[in-house]
């Protein structure tokens, strides 16, 4: 008879991600979504399930430093990633990044649902293209869905901080994501 604690079932396998720079073992279900890992295994809440099938953007994660839909991917899929969830943007001591404080003070929120996704949608499109300017902002910011704000005032906080950036050093500067946690 087997004693060993690890669970055996033939249903569920161990995975092991990195997810905010932390390692974490899960025993979950193959098919089971990241989403489902992050939020109820992770406790990872920020990341938000909208529409559950990739429309809505609301459950926005970075794989390695690349937004992706959580509510899509397996949760086995992104082993061996990097992966960044809305709670990785903090500051370190609990406050704001610059994206977050742009969204604030451009009153790029309203009910919020939405938010994490956007930040982190944007996170990851400034750290490839730092120089964007408004128009690309924008296409990109349409692949995910607001019911509150119109989208202008998204892109005009994007947009400062993307400016921001690129004023704080003298070549493009490297997203929050490139810094040490």
């Amino acid at each position: 008879m087997n004693t060993d604690p690890v669970v055996t079932h033939p249903e569920l396998q161990l995975i092991t991600l990195d997810v905010n720079g932390e390692r974490h073992d899960v025993i979950t279900e193959p098919r089971r979504t990241l989403v489902d890992v992050l939020r109820h295994d992770l406790r990872l809440t920020g990341t938000h399930v909208g529409c559950e099938h990739g429309i809505c953007g609301a459950c926005t994660v970075l794989v390695d430093e690349r937004p992706v839909r959580a509510c899509l991917m397996f949760a086995a899929q992104a082993e061996g990633a990097r992966i960044r969830t809305v709670e990785s943007l903090s500051d370190g001591e609990g406050g704001l990044n610059d994206l977050q404080r742009t969204f604030s003070e451009h009153h790029a929120l309203q009910c919020g649902f939405c938010t994490p996704g956007f930040l982190m949608l944007a996170e990851g499109f400034l750290g490839e293209r730092p120089d964007a300017g408004k128009e690309e902002i924008r296409e990109v910011v349409a692949s995910n869905l607001c019911r509150c704000t119109g989208y202008q005032t998204i892109v005009e906080a994007i947009d400062a901080c993307a400016t921001a950036r690129r004023g704080a050093c003298a070549t493009p500067c490297a997203s929050t994501a490139d810094k040490e946690h």
